[in-house]
């Protein structure tokens, strides 16, 4: 579903944010991006959606380039930032349509998945509001139904869990879980190392731009936890 491969993002004066980095996250796939502040997270995430442009490697999505086909790969996923930002003169409910009509969404499928959603975020009194008016994790809940409208095969977050209550933050999980188990992917950086060690089935540590662990979480842990392993490897 994506295939990283020998990607590299080279900065001014020739600094490597990130070094040749290979990453495959298959459908059904759970995937955990780990690594401290500066690791080269973001910078990776924004390069498999088309957000950044990169100098060496390729990054597919489902099959396609990233690079030489960037309006076909975003068909197919769905990207949530750390910090999401919306159209706030609108309301809720209109940001979520205007999303909707962008990837030609029906209007059935459309409501039933924007009421789907915005219960189980508990957030569908407050779609009539402007988004203005909303606190933080009220804005990443509308992303996040915005994220599901066209059911992506591959969903793409940034510190998802970040500005959450405890509640959604469980939702969250329930919704990857159903993605995956319906064929999609998820990957994902985090700095909750228990949610990554509970919830993923694959995990990756970045540092310093380079991948130095990725694999099946029970094997990348062993017989440790992912805190105990992550700080032996970013210590070494």
């Amino acid at each position: 579903m994506l295939s990283i491969k020998n990607y590299s993002k080279i900065y001014k004066g020739n600094k490597k944010a990130v070094d040749n980095l290979s990453i495959e996250v298959e459908a059904g796939d759970i995937y955990g991006f780990i690594g401290h502040n500066g690791a080269g997270k973001t910078t990776t995430l924004r390069a498999v959606v088309g957000v950044l442009d990169f100098e060496e490697g390729t990054i597919e999505i489902d099959g396609v380039n990233i690079q030489k086909d960037p309006v076909g790969c975003k068909q197919k996923m769905a990207y949530i930032p750390d910090n999401p930002d919306l159209y706030e003169h609108l309301t809720g409910i209109q940001y979520l349509n205007f999303i909707g009509d962008l990837f030609g969404v029906s209007k059935k499928d459309r409501e039933d998945r924007i009421k789907k959603y915005s219960d189980l975020m508990e957030i569908t009194s407050n779609l009539g509001d402007s988004i203005a008016s909303y606190s933080h994790g009220m804005k990443q809940k509308i992303a996040i139904i915005s994220a599901l409208i066209h059911e992506p095969k591959l969903m793409v977050l940034d510190e998802p869990f970040v500005g959450l209550d405890p509640k959604a933050a469980h939702s969250l999980k329930q919704i990857m879980k159903e993605m995956c188990a319906n064929g999609s992917a998820i990957f994902f950086s985090t700095h909750v190392l228990e949610v990554a060690e509970k919830l993923c089935n694959k995990i990756a540590i970045i540092k310093g731009g380079k991948l130095i662990e990725s694999g099946r979480t029970e094997d990348v842990i062993g017989k440790q936890s992912l805190e105990e392993v992550f700080l032996e490897l970013v210590n070494e």
